[in-house]
């Protein structure tokens, strides 16, 4: 049974944050690993490049279900259930023989990953609301940034000193210690009385409900494409740091420590921001950084070959603004359906693996050829987000103002 130890503010988003951690865990610690594993089992260099698409595109179709079933069995069940799934199938992976059993267990991975972030971010809208839970989701996504950093470092010492199974092996003993973790002082936010039936017709009606609704697209989309302009440099790191800035695998601190310390010092902001300045405004100052960030990487990369410093800098600003747009972004999604806080949060974290995947599978080998092409990329991605956010202000405007009217006819 769990504990009856209540955590404080910090103790809870730091097991979330270790819940979420178990993403970038999977995606950034073999990286470096790529050429070993390709060596070792002796598959291409694209069926290697396939198990991250295979973990993204399982990632993304079950990130739709956790959230649904979280809504029906709890929070702290799924995710307990989850860690169980990821354990077997990170041992999978270290045991795996050929390039086609890697596949399969990433496959396992992908689908359990995803349960603690989604379930995560509903279990502090269900025990917070307002400035504390952003604060709280920004204090989850200071400590979460530290799992990108150090992923790939982890990484590359691990397959310097032993192999590429080593990695998987390191998974498999941070989700046992997780799951002792969570088992012990996981609180449950949903008591069973608040809980959603779960039968086709009901999941059905949820599901059509938040898909039909163009708010929900614009916002998710905002978080989604921000978010892909980041993950298009993660899914080309082994291109960009080795090819473009000619630096060994043990070196991908380069590309992923000023990443990830944008996403701690915007987290960091966001959280003292909160209650402050209204979230529009916010989320504002953040695409300025978004763009101005992008657009300097666009004219650098256009005027000089790659060199480090300057063509990893920018990387630090575009993550700091997207740091300021998510906490917020992220709350107003959760907001829209409040009975069925679990499947929003589900579908808006398919929305952004789903583009995940598709910029691994798709857009990343199609611009890694050039740094140039990776900026113009990244800079697309900010200018996408920011014409659905700013589409998504002027719908809601325009909602409320219909709205208003029709009350006043009424009266």
């Amino acid at each position: 049974m769990p504990s009856n130890i209540k955590l404080s503010n910090a103790g809870l988003a730091t097991l979330l944050a270790a819940l979420a951690m178990l993403g970038p865990f999977s995606i950034d610690t073999y990286l470096p690993a790529f050429p070993n594993i390709q060596a070792s089992l002796q598959a291409s260099a694209l069926e290697v490049q396939q198990t991250l698409t295979a973990y993204m595109l399982s990632f993304a179709v079950m990130t739709l279900w956790h959230g649904a079933l979280s809504d029906s069995f709890g929070r702290r069940n799924v995710i307990l259930v989850a860690l169980l799934v990821f354990c077997v199938a990170s041992f999978g992976c270290a045991s795996a023989h050929s390039i086609h059993y890697l596949w399969g267990f990433r496959i396992l991975q992908g689908v359990s990953a995803g349960a603690g972030m989604v379930v995560g971010r509903a279990l502090i809208r269900d025990l917070y609301s307002g400035a504390p839970a952003e604060r709280l989701l920004s204090m989850v996504t200071m400590i979460f940034s530290i799992a990108p950093a150090i992923a790939p470092i982890l990484g590359g010492w691990i397959v310097g000193f032993s192999t590429w199974r080593g990695i998987f092996l390191l998974l498999f003993g941070y989700t046992v210690l997780l799951f002792l973790a969570c088992y012990k002082f996981l609180p449950e936010s949903l008591p069973r009385e608040n809980r959603q039936e779960f039968s086709p017709e009901f999941l059905w009606r949820s599901y059509l409900k938040v898909f039909k609704s163009p708010l929900f697209h614009l916002k998710a989309g905002t978080i989604a494409f921000n978010f892909g302009g980041l993950f298009l440099y993660i899914s080309s790191a082994p291109v960009f740091i080795t090819q473009h800035l000619k630096l060994r695998a043990d070196q991908f601190g380069w590309q992923f420590i000023p990443s990830v310390a944008g996403i701690f010092l915007g987290a960091l902001m966001a959280n003292r921001l909160a209650g402050k300045i209204s979230v529009w405004k916010q989320v504002s100052i953040g695409f300025c950084f978004l763009i101005g960030a992008s657009l300097f990487n666009v004219i650098f990369n256009f005027i000089s070959q790659p060199i480090l410093f300057w063509s990893v800098m920018p990387l630090f600003f575009y993550t700091f603004g997207m740091s300021l747009v998510a906490p917020g972004a992220t709350l107003l999604v959760l907001d829209l359906f409040p009975t069925i806080r679990g499947i929003v949060a589900s579908c808006q974290s398919a929305t952004v693996t789903l583009l995940g995947a598709i910029i691994a599978g798709v857009v990343a080998p199609a611009l890694d050829h050039s740094a140039f092409s990776l900026a113009l990329g990244q800079l697309g991605c900010a200018l996408i987000g920011s014409m659905l956010w700013y589409t998504g202000r002027i719908y809601w405007r325009a909602i409320t103002a219909q709205k208003e009217s029709a009350l006043e006819t009424i009266g």
